[in-house]
């Protein structure tokens, strides 16, 4: 579950609750991994609190501080243990810096390869992709050298992952990271929004199925086929960037991660809609039967229709303003 920070923590809560649910429910068992933070034991008193509230059996705090820290056998069994592992944000080229490489590093990556659900918000975020922001500026047009890339865990082989995404204004660093490497997808995440990524096989093999949930949407930039001035382009200069296929999705939607391509989805209906439709189409009915009996006058069938529906109805305002009768 990739969540590009400010997540709701106080109202329905829904990504939070929907990790929980992932990783176990009543039976989860969370390790909390809060080294990109600079706050102290409050930033793991939060989720502990958020996380037992939303059912979580359990909630412990893995926190190296160090490289060294990062190869404390205590700590690499806690993940091992754990049906649930969450990052939170903070200072991503911390995190990477700690973690990445070390004993606890690959305890994450074995665990989220054996099926334990990990998850991370902001900095936590962005170390999940093969290729991790470090740090940059803001802006719509892609500008060389406005970012900088490091290594991240690579449980999203592939890929490089922004967050904070439309709130921070982050469309031209991404789009300059995969303008210089076009191999890779770029993926931004809305704060309060996830991106929950699951396996998903089929008779081609595996594919991995992004869903989006939240309030904000997931913004895909696909390079595939770019023409671009990456290699050429002078210090801060505005780089070229021809081709790339963008796909902008909310709640509700997929993407195919392995294909690239959206995954189609069953229209919604709105329960109000269709309950309207259910009375017209019984309503149209029942007049069909009676022009065919013969035995009534369209202005009757209209007062009949306003009686059903009541007082105030527009077929009663609209009989009552022609003044027929019969």
């Amino acid at each position: 579950m990739i969540i590009g920070g400010a997540e709701d923590k106080l109202g329905r809560r829904t990504i939070l609750r929907e990790f929980v649910s992932a990783s176990g429910g009543s039976g989860a068992r969370i390790a909390v991994i809060p080294t990109a933070s600079s706050l102290g034991p409050e930033v793991v008193e939060v989720y502990d609190a958020l996380f037992r509230r939303l059912g979580a059996a359990d909630v412990a705090a893995v926190r190296p501080e160090s490289r060294e820290e990062a190869h404390d056998l205590v700590l690499v069994k806690a993940l091992a243990d754990a049906t649930g592992i969450f990052m939170t944000g903070g200072n991503q080229l911390k995190l990477s810096a700690i973690i990445s490489g070390t004993p606890l590093g690959d305890a994450i990556v074995a665990a989220h390869e054996a099926g334990t659900v990990v998850g991370g918000t902001s900095a936590g975020a962005s170390i999940q992709s093969s290729h991790m922001v470090a740090f940059g500026v803001g802006g719509v047009t892609p500008k060389q050298r406005m970012t900088q890339v490091a290594a991240g865990l690579g449980l999203l082989r592939s890929s490089v992952i922004d967050q904070h995404f439309d709130q921070r204004n982050r469309y031209g660093r991404l789009l300059m990271i995969v303008s210089q490497s076009p191999q890779l997808l770029g993926i931004g995440v809305d704060e309060d929004t996830a991106a929950v990524i699951e396996h998903v096989p089929d008779e081609h093999g595996d594919h991995e199925i992004l869903r989006v949930l939240g309030r904000g949407a997931v913004t895909i930039f696909d390079p595939s086929r770019i023409v671009t001035n990456a290699y050429e382009a002078k210090r801060s200069s505005p780089m070229l960037a021809s081709g790339v296929v963008l796909h902008v999705l909310p709640q509700g939607s997929a993407f195919d991660l392995t294909s690239r391509t959206l995954v189609a989805q069953e229209p919604m209906r709105d329960p109000l809609d269709a309950d309207e439709l259910l009375e017209a189409g019984h309503d149209l009915r029942q007049m069909a039967r009676d022009i065919a009996a013969g035995d009534a006058s369209p202005s009757t069938l209209r007062r009949r229709l306003a009686r059903k529906k009541g007082p105030g109805s527009d077929v009663e305002q609209d009989q009552n303003s022609d003044g027929a009768s019969s």
